[in-house]
């Protein structure tokens, strides 16, 4: 086995320390996957017992990604490899 296959498989069975890495690798993905005009309108994003709470500069961009939500969430589970997200929270 793989030095990274191992750490891959420690971290999943260690959920105490998988639960924070996928939820700081979310945070860090965002810009890359929605694109720099939406990180330039985003305050801050956080991810909690798979809710992603996201706050914004922009009333009309809010409402795009709550009509786009279920679109957002399956973009950012693709991009973090695992299905860590369930729910959208706009602010």
């Amino acid at each position: 086995m793989k030095l990274g296959q191992a750490i891959a498989n420690f971290l999943h069975e260690t959920p105490a320390l998988e639960v924070p890495l996928i939820e700081h690798k979310a945070i860090a993905l965002w810009p890359d996957v929605m694109g720099p005009t939406i990180a330039r309108l985003t305050r801050s994003v956080e991810l909690k017992n798979g809710v992603l709470t996201v706050r914004l500069n922009s009333a009309a961009l809010k409402a795009q990604l709550f009509e786009n939500r279920f679109e957002l969430v399956e973009k950012m589970n693709q991009a973090l490899g695992v299905p860590a997200i369930h729910d959208v929270r706009l602010y």
